[in-house]
């Protein structure tokens, strides 16, 4: 039987499983993309990281002993800090693989109405609520984001992304299911409602969707660039090969 402990980890564990196994598909090798990926993981990672540092020590959230090996990174718990790791990997998985299997862009015509909305929920959301340090620090960053991101840098992929977004929900319901109390009798992360809205789905803070969904925008546009600098590289060495 499980111990109590590892609890935290193993769902790390379970989370980049799958996706890791997979990334040696001969058709889609994701892991041909690991030079990228380890930068486009790590780059949010560090700022969410310390982002979650931050709160755990204003008592925004903090987690669950009962859970966890032990290991903590400042007042971090290591699987914190492979949360931070592990998420991005997987979404960054069902984003390619997504983009592999699903030739079409569905929701590219409307990604700038889908960006508007959010963008718009989020902005007046989190400034009616500036004494919440979740919801609004989560809600105005997603919000300045994806407002860069379609209107600023006006970038192509966020039809995809919100695509692959919306399949990531469901392992996002069941993992964050568990590390909030759902099948558990304790919380592996607890919240203090007076820093969010205080509406849960089923056991997860409302803010929880948006917090990931800045996560892993941040993760899939610097993979983006990553490949759209490569791509260029490649075709102008081609090019210069060419007229030598």
């Amino acid at each position: 039987m499980l111990n109590s402990k590892y609890l935290y980890l193993t769902i790390d564990f379970l989370t980049i499983l799958f996706p890791v196994l997979f990334s040696f598909y001969s058709k889609a090798n994701f892991s041909k993309k690991w030079r990228n990926l380890w930068v486009a993981i790590l780059i949010p990672g560090t700022i969410f990281i310390l982002w979650d540092e931050w709160f755990t020590q204003k008592g925004v959230w903090g987690f669950n002993e009962k859970y966890l090996s032990g290991v903590y990174l400042g007042s971090l718990p290591i699987e914190e800090i492979l949360f931070f790791i592990c998420i991005p990997y997987a979404s960054l998985f069902i984003y390619v693989a997504s983009n592999y299997l699903v030739k079409k862009d569905y929701l590219g015509s409307s990604q700038k109405a889908i960006s508007s909305t959010i963008v718009l929920v989020c902005l007046v959301i989190g400034f009616l609520n500036t004494d919440r340090w979740y919801t609004s620090t989560a809600l105005l960053g997603l919000a300045a984001y994806l407002f860069t991101l379609q209107f600023i840098w006006k970038v192509n992929f966020l039809g995809r992304f919100y695509f692959s977004y919306f399949l990531t929900l469901i392992p996002f319901f069941i993992v964050n299911g568990i590390l909030t109390g759902t099948w558990i009798e304790e919380p592996v992360v607890w919240y203090n409602n007076a820093e969010n809205l205080g509406i849960r789905i089923g056991t997860i803070p409302a803010e929880d969707a948006l917090y990931g969904m800045f996560l892993i925008a941040m993760s899939v546009s610097i993979l983006e660039w990553l490949q759209c600098n490569i791509t260029k590289s490649l075709g102008t060495s081609a090019i210069q090969h060419l007229k030598t």
